[in-house]
């Protein structure tokens, strides 16, 4: 099959990043941004591991509270802040809402967490939710963007929740935001800096096979090519992997205690209604937290958090679907919420550091930057942290980086927008700014909405992409085009069809993917790419594949050729 990464002639950079997740993206933008000449890789496409499947919030993490991570949460804010500036095409306001079961329950538990005592909050009083969201605002003061929490009792709790559990006697409603797209936020950080500083490479589908003399020895597992690099700092951001990529480093380390986390998509209209754009943030009676929100006009559900061994092992099984379903149904007993309203599903292992703690929700969700040296060249290796506050564990290590290099900052990201965030109209200006993409590209305005909120203002450049040649609506999926398609295939660091349908596009998010779907999409990047009909068909069964095992998504892949003489036509 062909690829469309080159093999370059380049062999010695200042920094090799392992790891294309949203650490090692983010990364690889702010030092690609100060001039470093960075390559960044990853085994499979960017943002493939647990970086695309958290449960899409940007918080402040308010449960950190409960053990006393303070600094922790003021960074969380304040990056949370950050993003809804800097990235609002993708990351916008979402009013969360605390159910209250009690007026005075979890004081006793809440301050034995508060010392690191230990024991689990099963149930969290109006006076202790009332405390933590007074400090919450508090440390959220910092580039604030959203209103103040409020609390309402039993009457405007029962008008606004009709459906919920009559022993809930209040509720709480504050801000934080969500990320619709995080995995393509994700690419944007690497094209920013791909695009910055034409010195630094990016290879997808690219493993280290092993470190000799100084010198990382690469394969792309697609073309099976082989190529040689040196650096003088490396940087392991490999996730749950960072073991078994410093193994084969000559580093033997146990630096992971990954913990599963798996969400559910559910298509409930009638929830769905009753949530307003709101997401329900709730405790459960095991002292867990789990939490549903509007997501691509169904509910997403979440999370479980439980230990895993192997983080290649990682899907949500039926088990974890039932204990969110049975949860969320003992939240909302008003309505009818079965498995069969289950229409995709997904999981991640968050890299979290190796502990002996009990409960896996008490690991602390802080960055660590373990230093080691493997022939006499740095070894960074990035543990924990969360997809919030990305940008802020990216600038401290690229300074330590930058300090090991003896390479000034010349840029700060604090606020520089992300990708399609440049340039992107405010509330104010929205209506005025969609007419002006519809009428100069002479595209229908609910084109040029759709447009602009899957790519914020890089929908400009697509939708003159698609003007400049003949351009048809998908088949199977009419709002997504051939030349839109086309443009990210040809643009976008694509190799795979799985990099459109699952991370460059919400296509199999939103739960719009079905076998002919994959099958016309496959087409349209296959030839855009020089594909043949072998590889093709091959690519379609492969992504298709990939959503049943990891997904839930069900129905039989045609093998006829049949199925590819219609989507031809």
């Amino acid at each position: 099959m062909k690829s469309v990464s080159v093999v370059s002639d380049n062999t010695e950079f200042d920094v090799v990043i392992i790891g294309a997740g949203i650490n090692g993206a983010g990364l690889f933008r702010e030092l690609a941004l100060q001039g470093v000449k960075t390559l960044i890789l990853d085994r499979s496409d960017i943002c493939t591991g647990a970086s695309c499947a958290p449960s899409r919030l940007i918080h402040g993490g308010i449960k950190y509270l409960e053990t006393g991570e303070f600094k922790l949460v003021a960074q969380s804010t304040l990056e949370r802040n950050l993003l809804l500036r800097n990235a609002p095409h993708v990351v916008r306001p979402l009013p969360t809402v605390l159910p209250i079961r009690t007026w005075f329950g979890g004081i006793v538990p809440s301050f034995r967490r508060f010392l690191n005592l230990g024991g689990k909050m099963t149930d969290r009083g109006a006076l202790v939710l009332e405390a933590g969201l007074q400090i919450y605002d508090f440390l959220g003061r910092r580039a604030r963007v959203m209103p103040r929490h409020s609390l309402f009792l039993g009457g405007r709790t029962r008008r606004e929740w009709p459906h919920m559990a009559k022993d809930v006697v209040a509720t709480a409603q504050y801000y934080d935001a969500a990320i619709t797209q995080p995995e393509r936020l994700g690419y944007e950080c690497v094209q920013d800096g791909l695009e910055t500083a034409p010195s630094c490479e990016a290879l997808t589908y690219t493993v280290p096979v092993s470190f000799q003399d100084g010198q990382l020895v690469l394969r792309d597992v697609q073309t099976d090519e082989v190529r040689t690099v040196k650096a003088r700092v490396i940087v392991n951001a490999g996730g749950a992997w960072i073991d078994q990529i410093n193994a084969i480093l000559g580093l033997p380390t146990k630096y992971i205690g990954g913990t599963k986390g798996s969400h559910l998509l559910l298509k409930h209209d009638d929830l769905l209604r009753e949530l307003k754009g709101r997401m329900v943030y709730f405790g459960t009676p095991d002292g867990r937290i789990c939490l549903a929100y509007p997501f691509f006009g169904h509910v997403l559900v979440g999370s479980t958090d439980l230990r895993i061994d192997d983080p290649d092992k990682a899907v949500c099984t039926d088990e974890e679907q039932d204990y969110m379903l049975r949860m969320l149904a003992d939240l909302f007993p008003g309505f009818h919420i079965a498995k069969e309203q289950v229409i995709y599903r997904y999981s991640g292992v968050r890299p979290l550091p190796a502990t002996n703690a009990a409960d896996p929700g008490a690991i602390s969700r802080d960055h660590i930057t373990h230093e080691d040296n493997v022939a006499g060249i740095p070894l960074l290796s990035l543990v924990g942290g969360k997809w919030t506050t990305f940008r802020g564990l990216s600038e401290e290590v690229a300074d330590h980086i930058l300090a090991l290099l003896g390479h000034p900052r010349s840029t700060s990201t604090k606020e520089l927008a992300i990708g399609g965030g440049r340039s992107f109209p405010s509330v104010e200006q929205h209506t005025a700014y969609l007419d002006r993409l519809a009428i100069s590209c002479g595209i229908p305005r609910p084109r040029a909405a759709d447009l602009l909120d899957r790519y914020g203002t890089l929908a400009r450049k697509i939708a003159v992409f698609c003007q400049e040649d003949a351009d048809a609506p998908l088949r199977t999926l009419p709002s997504y085009t051939r030349r839109e398609l086309a443009f990210i295939s040809r643009n976008e660091l694509v190799r795979r069809v799985s990099d459109v349908l699952y991370r460059r596009t919400p296509i199999a998010l939103s739960g719009r993917m079905t076998p002919d779907v994959v099958q016309e999409v496959a087409r349209v990047v296959g030839e855009e790419l020089g594909w043949s009909e072998r590889d093709i068909a091959r690519e379609a069964q492969a992504a298709w594949k990939e959503g049943c095992e990891r997904h839930n998504l069900q129905g039989d892949f045609p093998v006829s050729s049949e199925p590819q003489k219609i989507l031809k036509a």
